[in-house]
């Protein structure tokens, strides 16, 4: 159960409000605030912002 605690599933939401979301998980050593990851948005047709939702 360590090992789910510690590396999470969390989902990541465009900022262009679409709606798409990326599945990934992250360290909560390393990045213990809401990540922010620059992905490929195929409703917006570009790059964009995505960001962690709780």
């Amino acid at each position: 159960m360590a090992a789910s605690d510690l590396r999470p599933v969390v989902k990541l939401r465009s900022t262009a409000g679409t709606g798409y979301t990326y599945v990934t998980r992250k360290s909560r050593r390393n990045d213990p605030d809401r990540l922010t990851l620059r992905k490929y948005d195929p409703v917006a047709g570009r790059h964009v912002d995505f960001r962690e939702e709780r």
